[in-house]
């Protein structure tokens, strides 16, 4: 593992709110940093999905629930 410097919450906080320090980031970092930060499948809900999509003007698509494989 390569030698990093340990950062605070507050820290990587300040960095994630910070415009221009996320404009250092590569399009790959950022795809990266967004398919791992959060903890697991509970996380992934139909609401947060759809609040994604519409934060990000994605207007053709929408996420929804199946049960027992139907809607």
């Amino acid at each position: 593992m390569e030698n990093y410097q340990k950062i605070s919450r507050e820290d990587f906080m300040k960095f994630f709110r910070d415009t221009d320090k996320l404009n250092e980031l590569t399009p790959d970092d950022r795809a990266e940093i967004f398919r791992t930060i959060l903890l697991g499948s509970s996380d992934l809900t139909v609401d947060l999905l759809n609040e994604i999509l519409g934060d990000y003007s994605v207007d053709n698509l929408e996420v929804i629930e199946l049960i027992n494989g139907k809607k």
